[in-house]
């Protein structure tokens, strides 16, 4: 069967209201997949001040301005929401009825609709309506507690490990299923509630079953995965940069020192009692020579070693580039859409949504209809 290059997602129509972090990703996903997704953007925009150009996570979306505190403006979404398969929020909890958006109003006016709330804390708990960024809550879940070394503070995973691991990437997961039920016989549609401390605690499920074996100790820099193994981590090189050294199975070790040159003069990999003096055999190695140098020279080999990327390199980097990990669209250079479809392959099909710009197309598009449609209508004119 031919690729149609339109994405598994097509036809399935996707209700955005613009926030910021985890919500527009994920919409930008569902996005990338080919739904057809409509950001309902405010006047004023969402709170972080990106130009619209440069804002990639609101690519291959389409906009239209609305001021939901405007007498129409509740009555406008749910416009789009009767019309639409999905809708996806990230306010706190209770603002969104507080619009007469919530579930009750939406669901009442489209039963089948999946309703997607994307938050920190969830909709109820006692945390439930208190601000807060990923740092809080991966702090919560321990995930923090395990990354960096052991004498320094937690390390910090910029916001990828709460906002888009156990956030968006939860959500979307939880509104696919959600879409699928609705769609069988007899489905209805239904609210999903991804909590970013819910993900990102479920991401640590094998850490808390290793825990429970007694092969993990509850503190970073001591196991096998989080620094505390020496051939499981990153090493400085003689320019100033860093390679990521992953030798974990034994022979994959067993290259890794010949190739590091030093087979001859560390001590056996499982005396635990001499990791340390390992530890400092293989840094002081490392420094000898230039991370270049060292590429090459596990270049071709299954040591499990790679240099350590800035983001700026990481997209001509040999095997990304070869498989079109990056893609450029409008000039600007960016991830592609992911995974990958063998026949509907999702892509980047337009740029960033420019708030307000595309209400003329949405609404010949979706077909909508009424007197706040209209030309010329009363409301907030598009954004330049």
């Amino acid at each position: 069967m031919a690729a149609t290059g339109n994405g598994p997602l097509t036809g399935v129509r996707v209700v955005e209201l613009a926030g910021i972090g985890p919500g527009p990703f994920a919409a930008m996903t569902l996005a990338d997949l080919g739904a057809d997704v409509v950001r309902v953007d405010r006047p004023g925009g969402a709170g972080l001040g990106i130009d619209p150009a440069h804002d990639l996570t609101n690519r291959n979306k389409r906009s239209v301005l609305i001021d939901l505190k405007t007498a129409d403006g509740a009555a406008r979404v749910l416009d789009l929401v009767e019309r639409a398969d999905v809708l996806i929020e990230g306010y706190r909890p209770g603002v969104a009825e507080r619009l007469g958006l919530g579930p009750e109003e939406c669901l009442g006016r489209n039963p089948r609709l999946v309703y997607g709330r994307m938050t920190g804390w969830g909709q109820e708990g006692p945390l439930a309506e208190r601000a807060g960024h990923d740092i809080g809550y991966v702090a919560v879940t321990g995930a923090l507690s395990m990354i960096g070394k052991a004498e320094e503070p937690p390390a910090l995973p910029a916001n990828l490990l709460g906002d888009y691991a156990g956030g968006s990437l939860y959500l979307v997961i939880g509104v696919l299923a959600a879409l699928q039920h609705a769609r069988t016989p007899g489905g209805t549609g239904q609210v999903v509630d991804a909590a970013i401390v819910d993900g990102t605690a479920h991401l640590t499920t094998m850490i808390h079953a290793m825990m429970a074996a007694g092969g993990w100790q509850d503190r970073r820099g001591s196991n096998l995965l989080d620094g505390g193994a020496p051939f499981y981590g990153s090493y400085e090189t003689s320019d100033g940069q860093y390679m990521a050294v992953g030798a974990l199975e034994r022979r994959f070790y067993d290259e890794f020192i010949d190739l590091l040159g030093i087979a001859d003069e560390v001590p056996a990999r499982k005396d635990f009692d001499r990791w340390e003096e390992l530890r400092d055999a293989v840094a002081a190695r490392f420094r000898t020579k230039t991370r270049q140098e060292w590429t090459e020279i596990f270049d071709g080999s299954d040591a499990c070693v790679a240099p350590v990327l800035s983001l700026r390199e990481a997209p001509a980097h040999p095997h990304l580039a070869a498989r079109a990990t990056f893609t450029s669209h409008a000039g600007v250079t960016q991830p592609a859409p992911a995974p990958r479809f063998s026949v509907t392959p999702g892509s980047v099909r337009r740029p960033p949504a420019r708030p307000g710009a595309d209400t003329a197309e949405v609404t010949r598009d979706w077909e909508l209809s009424g007197p706040h449609w209209e030309p010329g209508a009363p409301g907030p004119d598009p954004m330049p």
